[in-house]
């Protein structure tokens, strides 16, 4: 059993669960949106005391492993999309390096990243974007979302624009994220 799946989910007040045991989609509404998602039939998820219960199915044809990871893989998830609806998550991205800048008009980014032309990423509505450019400061994105894979996906879809290297520390770096950096050819023993 999965340490993980043994958990219980404590719903939060304004946050509402709803599981059609029919098609096995779970949908989970709350102050900050709406979420759903499949689980799989080898998991049984039961609501009680205002709490959520998952536990294995064992009438299921699949395999024991395959079920108990399954088993922490859902709880997981719905854990997520629960604290998503209530609180929501929040990701902050740097850019490092001399004239990156970013600003944005609605949920259209435009990145200048020291390409010869600049770069356009329209967001989901899903997605509240903020950016923040002051003097002395490297620009700053702040995404956020209930949704935390979608989040996630387009933070790494950011990142891939300027991937941080090790060598001068450029790129686009999540907030507080440290580089190892290296020392080039020039360090090198003699």
């Amino acid at each position: 059993m999965s340490r993980i799946g043994k958990l219980p989910i404590a719903i939060p007040a304004g946050v509402e669960v709803k599981h059609d045991k029919q098609t096995h989609i779970v949908t989970v509404k709350g102050p900050k949106g709406e979420l759903s998602q499949k689980v799989d039939p080898s998991v049984n998820m039961t609501l009680e005391n205002g709490e959520l219960v998952f536990a294995i199915n064992e009438d299921s044809p699949v395999n024991l492993k395959q079920k108990q990871a399954f088993h922490g893989l859902y709880r997981a998830l719905v854990n997520n999309m629960v604290v998503g609806v209530s609180e929501g998550f929040q990701k902050t991205l740097e850019l490092v390096g001399v004239g990156y800048r970013v600003s944005n008009k609605g949920n259209l980014l435009e990145f200048a990243l020291g390409y010869s032309h600049p770069i356009f990423i329209m967001l989901p509505p899903e997605v509240k974007v903020e950016t923040k450019s002051e003097r002395n400061q490297n620009p700053v994105i702040i995404l956020e979302s209930c949704d935390k894979q979608l989040l996630g996906l387009i933070c790494a879809k950011i990142r891939s624009f300027r991937m941080p290297e090790p060598y001068k520390g450029k790129g686009i770096l999540f907030k507080g994220e440290v580089i190892r950096r290296k020392s080039g050819k020039s360090a090198s023993a003699k």
